[in-house]
């Protein structure tokens, strides 16, 4: 569970960040969670959007998604979200918690 200082300091290196992946009409997949877990191994957060088109809102999206990778949601604000898994074997962002 990630505390209030630890979520804000990871919202301001998510404020730069561009989306990595998106969710359209076909929900999230078991494909796109594998793609997902492999981009937090190597970068620990990542933003994905949701697209207009989508059945699932960004909120549902990020559970799914932070639930299928093992990961924690940093924040959902309209069709974008964040999540963040910390590596232990090489960590990037965590040493700044």
């Amino acid at each position: 569970m990630l505390s209030s200082k630890q979520r804000s300091y990871l919202k301001g290196i998510a404020a730069k960040l561009d989306p990595a992946f998106q969710v359209g009409k076909g929900g999230v997949g078991a494909e796109q969670a594998e793609g997902v877990a492999k981009y937090l191994k190597a970068h620990e957060i990542v933003k994905i959007k949701v697209l207009d088109n989508s059945l699932v809102t960004a909120k549902e999206a990020a559970e799914q998604l932070a639930s299928m990778t093992d990961s924690e949601i940093v924040i959902v604000i309209g069709s974008k979200a964040v999540l963040f898994k910390p590596n232990p074997e090489n960590p990037v962002i965590s040493r700044g918690l």
